[in-house]
Formats: C-alpha cells, structure tokens, sequence
C-alpha cells in the first residue's frame, strides 16, 4: 500500500491522561489569552504578537498556571502554530492567485488585486521560508488540531483538538510533518 492511500487515523488524548488533559487545557489558555492581549493592543504584526506572548506568560506564570519555562515551551508552540497559518494562509493567497480567471474579472478589480498581493506577497512569502522548518514536529509536543504525516513511513493521524503528539501506530516513529 502506497503512502498517499493511508487512512487517516483520528488520534486523541486518553481521557485517563490528565497531565496531558491539564497541558492541553493550558496551551489552549495560553493561546486565547495571547489573543486577547493581542487584539486589545494598537500594533499588529509578528513583534506585537510575540509581545502579546511573552504578556500572556508572564501573567499565567506569576498566577501560578505554570512555570515560567513551560510557558516558553507553550511560546514557541504557539508561534509555531501561527506561523503554520501564515504558511496556510499565503499557500491559499497563491491558489487564489493562479485560479482566478482574469477574463471574470474587470480591469479595475484585477488591479487592485495585484497590488495587494504583491505588497503582502513578499513579506508572507519570507515569512513562509523561515517557517518551513517549524512544520517538523516530535512526539510529545502539543499543538493545535491538525494532520500529522509520519516522516518515516508516510502514515497520517488527524488529531482533532489540542493534543500530544503521539508516536506513529505504523512504524513507532517520532517526527512528523503537519498538514492542513
């Protein structure tokens, strides 16, 4: 059987796991409480939300949620995740790019379509490049729902919520390639 042919395999925490419960739970507070930050302040951009971050550990740290290195762990996991969707987000910026038919559309809206791809373009496209490596991930992390393709045998688990990343049911391996 082919790679490409397997099943997908939805995946969850163990419900008698409750570390794995109780990180899951507080990756996902840290990540509304990074939002929330986020969303309150003036600046947008990668700055204002590593900002957003590092506010969002530095409260649920001093209020006892977690120690203030689970929190960097939780950090980079976020960052990660968003910029996964920065990567999703100009893949589909692309598609749309090459799949809108210019003969539907006037002259005008074209235009303005074009400009806006190519101001945004250039700095989502380097953004992509920096997180290509931040696709790979290890069992034992936590991350968002998600499609995670072995790397050694092609197996793929959806994981549908916040969950550990387990080891692959095929092969046993630990390193993964997300997907959307």
């Amino acid at each position: 059987m082919s790679n490409s042919s397997k099943p997908e395999q939805a995946v969850q925490s163990p419900a008698a796991d409750k570390k794995v419960s109780a990180d899951e739970s507080l990756y996902d507070r840290f990540a509304e409480k990074s939002s929330e930050i986020f969303e309150k302040g003036q600046e947008k951009g990668h700055e204002a939300w590593d900002k957003a971050m590092d506010l969002a550990r530095e409260q649920m740290a001093a209020a006892g949620e977690f120690s203030s290195e689970q929190g960097e762990v939780f950090k980079r996991y976020l960052r990660r995740d968003l910029e996964q969707t920065v990567s999703d987000l100009n893949q589909l910026g692309k598609d749309a790019k090459e799949n809108l038919n210019p003969a539907r559309l006037g002259a005008g809206a074209l235009s303005s379509l074009a400009k806006i791809l190519r101001a945004t373009g250039g700095a989502l496209t380097a953004l992509s490049n920096k997180t290509e490596a931040a696709l790979i991930y290890q069992s034992g992390e936590i991350t968002l729902a998600c499609t995670l393709q072995c790397t050694s045998c092609g197996h793929k688990i959806l994981l549908t919520k916040t969950s550990v990343v387990p080891t692959c049911p095929e092969c046993q391996g630990t390193e993964f390639r997300k997907g959307y």
